[in-house]
């Protein structure tokens, strides 16, 4: 499906992805935003978007924003915590949000939507871990809530008639972030530059992906696979470990703290400690990654930084 000269809406569309996102559509195409704002930014929103103030747990609200005339949904609007200190409402709103844009699809006639997963879907499996792996056995509600979704875009692909694509992300990172291991990182510093604290050993390792790239990875696979329902992985071949986020983020910000564990193989229950996604099934569709996992870090500490700090990172990336 070719991005241009569409009617699109992105649910969510004022968080970290979808703000990149919205900007890379914005100059060819129509764009609606529909975001509450409990965590997104409308300062971030295109000016040349629309922004549609809309909860997506509301069917009603839901019902103004996808119209007969739009032609792709992309909905990133969830819950995005996997330590979510409320999982019963996190599961039901995520699946709700779900439900809700899928009922309304079908409803009106609009036959394509992309989804952000998540690789919490997988649980705790061998890597690097392909698209086909099972069984899917998360372990953690936040996985638990991705993989109920995806269940339900499974059936409106396979029995309503919709192109579905699914992309199951590695741990997305760049400017506008917070509550996540960097910015958590920067703010820390900034606050105290003597001492840094870590959850779990500091030896949790994963693979991270820039916004950019990631936003990227979207528009190929939209563009280049036609499947009912596309799953693919987007992330990168390599991993950091958090330890080695902290001597990033110390050495862009010209610090050398003491780190503080707090113990333990992983950061939180629920939490992957190790996860390496297999992108050969995207590569074959004709896209790589140009950062490595340390690359991605490197640049999104640089731009956080300079957002958090208010000021520029160390030497050059």
């Amino acid at each position: 499906m070719r991005l241009t000269d569409r009617d699109v809406v992105i649910t969510g569309g004022a968080g970290l992805i979808g703000t990149h996102l919205a900007e890379t559509l914005v100059p060819d195409n129509r764009v609606v935003v529909a975001d509450d704002l409990s965590k997104g930014s409308a300062e971030y929103v295109p000016d040349d978007a629309e922004l549609v103030r809309a909860d997506v747990t509301d069917r009603d609200d839901v019902a103004d924003v996808i119209t007969p005339d739009v032609d792709v949904v992309f909905h990133l609007a969830a819950y995005t915590d996997t330590n979510h200190d409320r999982p019963r409402q996190l599961f039901e709103e995520n699946a709700a949000m779900t439900y809700n844009v899928l009922e309304r699809m079908d409803e009106v006639g609009v036959s394509n939507l992309a989804f952000t997963s998540s690789s919490t879907v997988y649980g705790e499996a061998p890597r690097p871990t392909p698209e086909d792996y099972a069984p899917l056995e998360p372990i953690s509600v936040y996985g638990a809530a991705k993989l109920a979704d995806e269940a339900l875009l499974s059936t409106y692909a396979h029995s309503h008639g919709m192109t579905v694509w699914c992309f199951r992300f590695a741990n997305i990172v760049g400017p506008h972030q917070r509550g996540n291991v960097i910015p958590d990182f920067v703010e820390k510093l900034v606050a105290d530059p003597d001492t840094l604290e870590i959850l779990g050993d500091g030896r949790q390792e994963k693979s991270y992906l820039h916004v950019e790239e990631c936003v990227d990875a979207i528009r190929h696979v939209v563009e280049h696979a036609d499947d009912d329902l596309n799953v693919y992985n987007l992330g990168t071949r390599t991993t950091t470990s958090v330890t080695r986020i902290a001597d990033i983020v110390a050495e862009r910000m010209g610090l050398d703290p003491v780190y503080e564990f707090t113990g333990g193989d992983r950061g939180w229950t629920g939490d992957v400690p190790k996860m390496r996604l297999s992108v050969e099934k995207l590569s074959a569709l004709g896209w790589d990654p140009d950062l490595s996992s340390d690359e991605a870090v490197r640049r999104a500490t640089d731009q956080l930084v300079a957002e958090i700090a208010g000021g520029d990172a160390g030497a050059d990336a």
